[in-house]
């Protein structure tokens, strides 16, 4: 199989950059067993006109229904196993084997991958998983490199390896963690995690009540349970070389423009129309908790816990619309002003930046300032543009 860069998605705006920015593939949640809140699942008529969208960009689309199943959900995962097969879904991503036996009975041909949650990260595993109709392993996040190297010497070769390249990263063993269930009621394994690993803890003594002890970390830090985010721009040759095929992006939950400029990256990295270097730069620029490789080169040896503050180095602050005569029309989604550089977030090519000279309204008011999100505007911008790409302006900074 060619190599395929992997992006998320949780609503159509979201997808429709995927695909602008260079995915070959999408995955996304809909109605059933999907490990993401319900706003991040398209329903039914979304998921046809995702596949209608991906298809006409000659691109593939998968739907996520790797929840854990109780049993009143196997015959609605058998309905929804044939609706995804008969909209024209490319695979079903499941990781409760009773599920993978439902939708393999009552939607056979439509390809099943499996999901990280069910923790693969053996040549054993990954051959019985082949054995019962998986095309595809989305390998554990646990593997090193060389793990997957020998997995993929003693697998089928009609067996497609997966791994997770960037994104956010759970405290817990591929993910199935019982902390959310236990502080907030809301299951982490149901789609439904309050990130309680991303809280701050002190030590309490049981005939001290009230008395708390910090427990600290570098720099006084008590955020024991905050995993940095996975960042492998670095990585992607090695990756390929060990066997894998498919180069998954975290992020069902992001915005647009963080789906768009992280596939950029990858995009930009993957074809070498950039470099690395440069690729890795743009990643600085999304939101994000510091960055690490994850288990790739073995156990993590840094510190890998972080306080959960995000850092940025550019402010995501419009959509474009259109461009005419050197004018673009613009959808403003942050403040900016007149006197500040903004820069266009195109695929596939080099990022241009430009001066903001002036702000016009639709009704032809001129502003020196955009501080109303939503509101359409019209700016001079020497630099050709298309519907679909972005604005933004640098400013450091951590929320």
């Amino acid at each position: 199989m060619p190599t395929e860069l992997l992006s998320p998605a949780g609503d159509r705006e979201s997808l429709a950059a995927a695909l602008r920015f260079g995915a070959d593939a999408v995955y996304i949640g809909g109605e059933t067993l999907q490990l993401r809140a319900k706003t991040a699942g398209f329903d039914r008529e979304a998921v046809l006109e995702a596949v209608k969208l991906a298809h006409e960009a000659g691109k593939r689309l998968y739907v996520a229904m790797n929840s854990l199943a109780k049993n009143g959900e196997i015959p609605l995962a058998r309905d929804y196993a044939r609706f995804l097969r008969d909209a024209g879904v490319d695979a079903a991503i499941v990781s409760d084997i009773g599920v993978l036996t439902a939708v393999r009975e009552s939607a056979p041909g439509l390809e099943l991958h499996l999901s990280t949650q069910a923790s693969c990260m053996n040549y054993a595993a990954a051959r019985a998983w082949h054995d019962l109709g998986v095309k595809r392993i989305v390998l554990a996040r646990e593997m090193s490199i060389d793990d997957i190297a020998q997995l993929r010497a003693k697998t089928p070769a009609s067996l497609e390896l997966e791994a997770f390249v960037h994104g956010a990263m759970c405290m817990a063993y591929s993910g199935r963690c019982l902390l959310s269930s236990c502080l907030s009621g809301r299951s982490g394994n149901r789609g439904e995690c309050a990130q309680p690993c991303r809280w701050s803890y002190a030590l309490v003594e049981e005939k001290r009540p009230g008395e708390y002890f910090p427990l600290g970390e570098e720099d006084g830090q008590s955020f024991l349970l905050s995993s940095h985010d996975l960042n492998c721009i670095r990585l992607l040759d090695e990756l390929k070389a060990a066997g894998v095929t498919s180069f998954k992006i975290e992020g069902r939950m992001k915005t647009a423009y963080y789906v768009a400029s992280v596939t950029r990256a990858y995009r930009m990295a993957l074809d070498g129309t950039d470099t690395v270097d440069n690729c890795a730069a743009q990643l600085e620029l999304v939101k994000h908790r510091p960055y690490a490789e994850g288990f790739y080169h073995g156990y993590v040896k840094e510190n890998h816990f972080n306080s959960g503050t995000y850092s940025h180095g550019a402010v995501f602050v419009g959509n474009v619309l259109g461009w005419e005569n050197g004018v673009l029309r613009v959808r403003q989604r942050n403040h900016f002003r007149v006197g500040q550089v903004l820069e266009l977030l195109t695929p596939g090519r080099e990022i241009q930046s430009f001066p903001v000279t002036d702000i016009v309204t639709e009704s032809g008011e001129h502003r020196d300032a955009a501080p109303h999100p939503n509101e359409i505007l019209y700016i001079p911008c020497p630099v050709r543009a298309e519907p679909g790409d972005f604005l933004r302006r640098r400013e450091s900074g951590d929320t």
